[in-house]
């Protein structure tokens, strides 16, 4: 029987071990978990800071999960070390564990910037200083998060904006401090930034740009570079993350960034692979969920030998914003100018409603797009771009979210049946229809069967609207939608 060991229980470790299951039970399966939580989808947490969801909501295995399909699963523990040369995994510095097949899913930490009072001398985040990332610190800042309480969030990234809607909910006074010009600026341009900033202050956000934090005093709040203060009780950090490669570093495997794997994700020990946040493939660390469960698949495929010679190229991300009243979706190369002669860009604004779109073309193809509060436009967009179609030649419809054709659909009836409605997991519509027609006709059954809305939620929307159509085709009620996960 071949032991697989996965070090790392988070989004990538816990795919990897479903992916793994579902292919060849027998396989002698264990993972090993630094958090003493079960595995929860990270990408959700935003929305247990704001409340619309509970911790057990966003949970990715029950806590039977691993008796019921014979995984050793070891939560709370610390991995000290790889024998290479043994094949074994020492844990606390004492046990060992074996492996015929290694598997890092070590993920990525919090980076904390170097100002002046974030940290104690010994290392450790000062009181009223928290970071975004775990469980642990979404629990730190619920319980400080009462209304009215005045919260610095560090960070105008994705994840930084996600949180300071979800305090923003709560009724606490936030402010974004944020060293770049514009919001989001890896997703964004500079005008996309300000609709985004305008919109998120109509909610109640403040936004501090092209500010640097210099000192945290405690129970004051934050002195920027310019002088000024920005009041605080609580600093929620969300300035981005790094790597966890010191595993892997420690024990001679090749590292940069991340830990490099080539297109099987294999590292530079055949018997070593990476996956998720903490793996480097072709020169980039994702960061992102849906090129950790697409490796996850490969790696799956590989391991059990249902497919050896499958192979990771990459992943063509949607980048979507998951705050409550702002629709934002952002993908490929949005920093194109108006006037660059190679390609055709086509942009536009209307700020006072929180609208933005621009879209980036060439030789008639999607190469990048920006909506903001267009959700029709995203959608046909989207597709374009990840089935590789040719744009309508009505541009200004298409960027309006008003263009029909065969290809781009306005109804779940219009799409076609390879169509991905859940670009995390990718599942189509055909696989949603066929385990609908399987007897999954409710939300929350159809997304037991296919995953489908469990990655970053964006697509729980068209999953609904998509299971109303198939009931009502069917002549069932409304009422027996259900609810998704």
């Amino acid at each position: 029987m071949r032991r697989v060991v996965v070090v790392g229980y988070g989004m990538a470790g816990a795919r990897f071990a479903d992916e793994v299951l579902r292919r060849d039970p027998s396989v002698a399966l264990t993972v090993l978990g630094e958090e003493r939580h079960p595995a929860y989808n990270r990408v959700l947490l935003s929305s247990v800071v704001a409340g619309s969801m509970t911790a057990d909501s966003v949970r990715l295995h029950g806590k039977d999960w691993a008796a019921d399909h014979g995984v050793d699963l070891r939560l709370g523990v610390t991995v000290t070390g790889i024998d290479r040369a043994r094949r074994v995994v020492l844990i606390d510095g004492e046990e060992e564990v074996p492996y015929d097949a290694l598997v890092l899913a070590t993920g990525a930490r919090s980076w904390i910037p170097p100002t002046d009072g974030l940290r104690k001398p010994d290392g450790s985040l000062a009181p009223g200083v928290v970071s975004f990332r775990s469980m642990e610190d979404c629990e730190q800042i619920i319980d400080a998060a009462l209304p009215g309480t005045p919260v610095a969030v560090l960070g105008g990234g994705l994840l930084g904006l996600e949180a300071a809607r979800g305090l923003a909910g709560r009724g606490c006074l936030v402010t974004v401090v944020h060293p770049v010009g514009h919001l989001m600026e890896r997703q964004l341009d500079a005008g996309a930034g300000r609709v985004l900033a305008r919109s998120l202050g109509e909610l109640g956000i403040e936004f501090r740009l092209g500010a640097l934090a210099v000192e945290y005093v405690a129970g004051d709040g934050l002195v920027l570079d310019d002088g000024s203060r920005v009041p605080a009780e609580l600093v929620v950090v969300s300035a981005g993350v790094r790597a966890a490669t010191e595993i892997a570093s420690d024990a001679g495997i090749a590292v940069d960034k991340g830990v490099l794997v080539d297109d099987a994700l294999r590292t530079d020990d055949p018997r070593v692979h990476a996956i998720g946040d903490c793996a480097q493939h072709v020169g980039t660390v994702s960061g992102l969920v849906q090129p950790a469960w697409e490796q996850a698949a490969v790696l799956a495929d590989r391991l059990t030998g249902v497919a050896p010679a499958a192979r990771y190229r990459g992943t063509s991300v949607v980048t979507r914003l998951k705050a409550r009243d702002i629709d934002l979706a952002a993908l490929g190369d949005v920093h194109v100018d108006l006037d660059c002669p190679d390609h055709e860009v086509l942009c536009f604004q209307d700020p006072a409603r929180g609208r933005y779109a621009k879209l980036v073309l060439r030789d008639d193809f999607v190469m990048g797009a920006i909506l903001i509060g267009a959700p029709d436009a995203a959608a046909a967009i989207t597709q374009l771009y990840d089935r590789g179609l040719a744009a309508p030649t009505d541009r200004l419809a298409l960027l309006l979210g008003r263009a029909l054709t065969p290809e781009v659909a306005s109804s779940p009836a219009d799409l076609p049946a390879s169509a991905v409605m859940c670009k995390c997991n990718t599942v189509s519509k055909g696989q949603l229809v066929t385990a609908y027609r399987g007897g999954a006709t409710s939300v929350s059954s159809l997304v037991e069967a296919t995953r489908a809305t469990t990655g970053c939620g964006g697509c729980k929307d068209a999953v609904c609207g998509l299971v109303d159509w198939l009931n009502r085709a069917d002549g069932r009620s409304s009422g027996d939608v259900g609810s998704a996960a």
